[in-house]
Formats: structure tokens, C-alpha cells, sequence
């Protein structure tokens, strides 16, 4: 009787932690796990600070709708910082740089999402990595057959979920969130370094 009234309460117990609605925090990489995965194991890393500053951040700010922060209706994040000191990550192989790569936090339906973007040195993206994120449903981001997607995007690229990117079905958030980091990390290093 005991075990069956044990088992029951277990059973319970997880029945009542998939359908309460609790969020979950996880930590999927550090930041140099995260360097490692986007560039690769021995690759030294050499890291660039920039500060944005006008006539640089006005622009920077209009080609993302008028904000470096992408807070959405309905979501129940904690603010995030508005960041102006932006550092740029450069994977160095024989001393020359090979590609760079961005962290960035946006706000996700439940809570802030870290995310490393990295790109060539042309901006078109190569890699995306989720790496720390506090949501129920969105968690399907963070997979790379999700992250794949943005692979090869541009700034050319309309970089739209329900166009040429496809959203994860009651995600909108989280997936509007990842669209909004992947643009803004072209939009900073196309700003900061290809259109001096």
C-alpha cells in the first residue's frame, strides 16, 4: 500500500510540473564553449570592443526598427539592457581573422535568451547557438535543425518568421526573438566594419 501510495504521488507530482506552466532556466553553453562551437577547437580568439555612438547608432537603430533591444507583446521577460559597447569576436588562424561572432541577449516569452551569432567576414551568418534561455515552448530554438535556418542570411536576407524563416508553432517569441538577435549581429558588424 505504501509503495502504491509513493508511486502515486510521484506520478502526480510530475503530471502537476508538465502542465503547471513552471519555466525552466537552462544553461546550455558558456561563452567559450560557445567560441569553440561556431569556430572550432584551436582557433585563437582576439576580441574588439565598440562603442556605439551617433551618427553610427542612430543608424544602426533605424535599420532595426528603432531599437538594439526586441521586447514583444505578451512577453513576460525581465527587461534587458540596452547594450552600446558591443564586443566583436574574431577567430584568428595563422594571425588572420577567419570569421566573427557576436553574443547577445534578447528578451523571450518567459525570460532573457543568450544567444552567439557568428558570420564571416563578408556578414553572412555561419553559425547561431543558443546558450542560456528560460522559456516553456521555446525551447525548440535552441536545436540546431531550427538554428540552421539562418545559415547563409544577410543582410539582404528578408530575415522575417512566416517568410524566409520558419517559426517554431507556439514559440512566436522565442522564434521572433532569435530572428531580431541573428539581424542585429549583421546590422552591428556591417555598420561597425564593412561600411566605414
Amino acid at each position: 500500500m505504501f509503495r502504491k501510495c509513493v508511486l502515486f504521488l510521484i506520478v502526480a507530482l510530475c503530471i502537476w510540473f508538465s502542465f503547471s506552466g513552471v519555466t525552466y532556466a537552462v544553461r546550455l553553453l558558456t561563452r567559450e564553449e560557445g567560441l569553440k562551437k561556431v569556430f572550432g577547437e584551436g582557433v585563437e580568439i582576439a576580441t574588439e570592443t565598440k562603442e556605439l555612438v551617433d551618427p553610427q547608432l542612430l543608424k544602426i537603430k533605424e535599420r532595426l526598427d528603432g531599437s538594439l533591444v526586441y521586447f514583444q507583446k505578451g512577453s513576460k521577460s525581465k527587461e534587458v539592457d540596452t547594450q552600446t559597447s558591443i564586443d566583436f569576436h574574431f577567430a584568428l588562424k595563422g594571425g588572420q581573422k577567419t570569421g566573427v561572432a557576436i553574443f547577445d541577449e534578447e528578451p523571450g516569452k518567459w525570460g532573457p535568451v543568450d544567444f552567439i551569432i557568428a558570420l564571416d567576414l563578408n556578414g553572412a551568418v555561419t553559425r547561431v547557438e543558443v546558450l542560456n534561455y528560460e522559456e516553456k515552448r521555446g525551447q525548440p530554438i535552441a536545436r540546431h535543425s531550427y538554428m540552421s535556418q539562418y545559415e547563409g542570411k544577410t543582410s539582404k536576407s528578408k530575415l522575417t518568421v512566416g517568410k524566409d524563416i520558419t517559426g517554431v508553432s507556439g514559440a512566436t517569441i522565442s522564434s521572433r526573438c532569435a530572428t531580431f538577435a541573428v539581424k542585429k549581429a549583421i546590422v552591428l558588424y556591417e555598420e561597425l566594419y564593412l561600411n566605414k
